[in-house]
């Protein structure tokens, strides 16, 4: 009898390594603007970073840190933390992955435009052999470990001496790609089409994910991607409109995956533009006349939470009575009160294919301001053309979503209120150009502050600060929704980072 039943589980094995070879085609909304992991610091970019790159460590669903090519590590005081790597691992190029490896990316990471504000921290690296390596902070760091999260090593060798980092430009580094990831690149068509197939040599091989083969179409209209899900054109797609979520939910052979996230949607308000955003009292009414939760409620369709701040309930930042205003007879108050009565006009650029119904609700922000009599020129553009103007900060207002991926409200803070400084990559994505020196002096303080309580006291002391001042206006937190075929478990690997890890992705036999 225990024969049979070894020979009989032999069988299952045998089938099921045999239907294991699976193609996932997904459309999502946008594809990776470069192949350069350290050029943009955006949702798309550390997307494509976790199917060819691997990081150091990874968050797990429980908001815990996992190992990926760093088996473990050590605190070894308050500014030094050393890893210890996966041994036995090679980038696709072939080249050896070792010590060196990191702390190249390292080096490389603190010379980013978009991510030095981050490594700006990070004083130096030692290596004590090819698998073992300390990161040292600067100063006294609590979050080293959350912003080795953002690291994942590059092939040294590949990309010696070509590695220039270039926004927007054309380099060796953006058109070409080593990693260690479970996924190399097979072909590319910027805006078109994207095909990946599985490294025969990924060094994960206790992984359950069966995808041999990844073809990704960027499909911009929510419409447009929804109908290929349904027709079969494809089999995982990201995002659906909130006005489809119920219909889809309905569909056979559809399952809808929902999660909250924390990425703030908000309006920058350029003050070196327009002399009018230097008044207070303008920006306040602006805040005031627009109305997070009708745009939740009609737009998002209840999909999003309306936001008064930019941290949200889980980061240590959040004051409890932030909430967001909307009261339209203050805001022509405060506009009269500020000899605006009679309003001004503006322009606003915002992306109509990044975030889910952005243009919607630029449209519709657009209206909310027009009853204080601001008349607003507004311009939507796709993605990939929609950031090179924000870096430019082409407009007076501009739109921005922002994930804190070290899950802290710092990082918010670092990157979208302080004060630009390009030696140090502080305010990087600041386009009001608001800059407050004692907030600066605040964010980092809170980056070496290692006790939590006086921790949490200075962020909410920022978080305060900026909502006083109505720096920026908040709108909502997005939840985020994908939709497969029934035999996709994407349940299993979607996260509410938005960083699927496809690697892992079982499709299971129909």
């Amino acid at each position: 009898m225990n024969i049979k039943v070894m020979i009989a589980g032999c069988l299952a094995l045998l089938l099921l390594s045999k239907a294991s070879a699976s193609t996932l085609r997904m459309a999502f909304n946008a594809d990776p603007i470069s192949l350069d992991p350290h050029e943009h610091l955006s949702e798309g970019t550390l997307q494509f970073s976790h199917l060819v790159f691997d990081p150091l460590l990874r968050w797990n669903k429980q908001g815990q840190f996992e190992s990926r090519l760093a088996t473990k590590w050590q605190r070894l005081d308050s500014r030094t933390i050393r890893f210890y790597l996966r041994q036995n691992v090679t980038f696709h190029s072939g080249n050896k992955f070792s010590a060196n490896d990191v702390a190249y990316t390292i080096n490389r990471l603190k010379i980013s435009p978009d991510f030095r504000a981050m490594f700006d921290t990070i004083d130096s690296t030692s290596i004590i052999d090819d698998y073992t390596i300390d990161v040292h902070a600067t100063t006294p760091n609590p979050l080293l470990l959350n912003i080795m999260t953002y690291v994942f090593p590059m092939d040294k060798t590949f990309y010696k001496d070509q590695d220039q980092i270039i926004k927007y430009g054309e380099t060796f580094a953006s058109r070409n790609v080593s990693g260690t990831g479970p996924f190399t690149l097979v072909s590319r068509e910027l805006g078109s089409r994207m095909e990946l197939k599985r490294s025969p040599a990924y060094w994960d091989t206790k992984s359950v994910g069966n995808v041999d083969q990844i073809i990704l179409t960027p499909i911009r209209a929510d419409s447009t991607r929804l109908a290929a899900l349904l027709s079969g054109d494809v089999d995982f797609i990201f995002p659906i409109s909130p006005i489809d979520i119920e219909r889809t939910k309905r569909a056979s052979g559809i399952q809808v995956v929902t999660l909250p996230s924390t990425r703030i949607l908000l309006l920058h308000m350029n003050q070196n533009r327009r002399e009018e955003f230097q008044d207070i009292r303008v920006r306040k009414a602006i805040n005031l006349a627009i109305n997070q939760s009708l745009i939740v409620e009609k737009i998002q369709k209840g999909y999003a939470t309306p936001a008064g701040q930019l941290s949200s309930d889980r980061f240590l930042g959040y004051v409890k009575n932030l909430k967001p205003e909307y009261d339209l007879a203050k805001a022509l108050e405060l506009m009269k009160e500020a000899g605006y009565e009679k309003g001004f006009r503006i322009s606003m650029m915002a992306p109509n294919n990044r975030y889910l119904n952005d243009e919607k609700i630029a449209q519709a922000i657009s209206a909310m301001l027009a009853r204080i009599n601001i008349t607003v020129d507004l311009k939507t553009l796709p993605k990939a053309q929609y950031f090179k103007e924000f870096n430019n900060k082409t407009a007076d207002i501009m739109m921005l979503g922002w994930l804190s991926d070290t899950m802290d409200s710092n990082n918010l803070f670092e990157f979208i209120i302080a004060c630009q400084d390009v030696e140090t990559g502080f305010g990087a994505y600041n386009a009001s150009e608001y800059c407050n020196h004692s907030i600066d002096e605040n964010i980092k303080q809170a980056n070496r502050e290692m006790n939590p309580e006086r921790r949490i006291r200075l962020l909410q002391q920022i978080e305060q600060a900026v909502y006083n001042d109505s720096v920026v206006v908040p709108l909502y937190w997005q939840q985020l929704t994908w939709a497969a075929k029934n035999k996709v478990r994407i349940q299993d690997i979607v996260n509410d980072q938005n960083y699927p890890y496809l690697g892992d992705l079982v499709i299971e036999d129909e």
